[in-house]
């Protein structure tokens, strides 16, 4: 694939910085962020180093809004020239990015992924609704037309068609892209449809669209702290391996963790379907999200290397519907879709979403 880099005006004010710097521009790739595209970087990583023989980049899991925060300090060797995201950047991230003139940034929307809920293969199957994981994980839930702090210990005091067994869920910090999608693709989902009679009574009290969405986000957001959900922090493989040492627990992390794990763990069901490249593809498996990693165009020219790591991502040969990627668990973006993130990327193609 041929690439065709613009010359932007912040990469030569970049250029100009490390030219008359003492020290010569770092020779690696710095790239931070989601713990989810995480082994998607990796593997193109390895890929990059190998076929260009070049060093590998330095990847750090600090979560989605973590890797925004410290992408978005500034340009220069200092600062990363990637952060990876399982979920769309925020007005306000991009706010911030302005703010510290990182304004020329291409966004990469590289596939999609299925929110995983998931416990161990010796565990008892479980079959959920999107309603019945927001009785058991949010901080507040309706009760006799209030919301009170969440009481349900058990399962089967949701529904008792669901196991005798105390609810424990371990699942990703707030800093984390996972965390909001979940929040979003199953509290908000819940409240903003009215799947519960106390949400549903209110949204036709309340009747004005934005006042009722501004108190569902505001009180259909927390996840409870009562310690029968367990923030794992970034790492979801330390959730898999708790997970394996108690059957009883669940799960919550992306799918590619429970695609690489099958010999260990099984999905839990949401409304009758399991997570599966299919399943997420055409849309019948409820929890699923695009993935995203953002590069700065002022870094291009001037980090050795990050014009073949980009082309080497969004190739076929990663990101095809044969690619390396998908046999990792991504789930490949249609034909013609890949090929216009394959052109926007090589292309710097400069984000526009919140640039009026």
């Amino acid at each position: 694939m041929k690439l065709i880099f613009v010359k932007t005006a912040s990469a030569i004010a970049l250029m100009a910085g490390l030219t008359t710097a003492p020290a010569m521009a770092r020779d690696h790739i710095k790239i931070v962020g989601s713990s989810t595209v995480y082994p998607y970087a990796q593997a193109v990583s390895e890929e990059f180093s190998q076929k260009y023989s070049m060093k590998s980049p330095v990847l750090e899991s600090t979560g989605t809004g973590g890797g925004m925060k410290i992408f978005c300090k500034g340009v220069g060797e200092a600062n990363p020239d990637i952060t990876n995201a399982s979920r769309a950047m925020k007005k306000s991230e991009w706010d911030l990015c302005k703010k510290n003139g990182v304004t020329d940034i291409t966004e990469v929307h590289i596939g999609y992924d299925g929110l995983s809920v998931a416990l161990s293969r010796k565990g008892t199957d479980f079959n959920l609704t999107k309603v019945q994981l927001y009785k058991a994980l949010a901080k507040q839930v309706p009760v006799g037309g209030k919301l009170v702090d969440n009481p349900y210990k058990k399962w089967s005091d949701i529904d008792k068609s669901l196991p005798n067994q105390a609810i424990l869920v371990y699942g990703p910090p707030p800093t984390s892209g996972t965390r909001d999608a979940f929040v979003e693709l199953v509290f908000h989902k819940t409240c903003k449809k009215g799947k519960v009679d106390f949400w549903a009574a209110k949204k036709k009290e309340i009747g004005d669209k934005k006042k009722f969405k501004k108190l569902y986000k505001a009180n259909c957001s927390a996840m409870r702290t009562d310690g029968l959900f367990v923030e794992a922090g970034e790492n979801d493989n330390l959730i898999v391996q708790r997970l394996d040492a108690d059957t009883k627990a669940l799960g919550i992390f992306g799918y590619s963790f429970l695609f690489e794990n099958r010999d260990k763990l099984k999905a839990v069901k949401i409304k009758g379907v399991e997570p599966s490249m299919a399943s997420i593809g055409d849309g019948s498996y409820g929890i699923s999200r695009p993935l995203f990693f953002y590069v700065k165009n002022a870094h291009r020219r001037v980090i050795k290397g990050l014009n073949e790591y980009l082309a080497e991502f969004v190739g076929n040969d990663a990101m095809g519907s044969d690619g390396y990627l998908p046999e990792r668990g991504l789930v490949a973006l249609p034909e013609e879709q890949r090929k216009a993130v394959q052109k926007a990327t090589t292309s710097g193609t400069g984000m526009t979403r919140y640039i009026n």
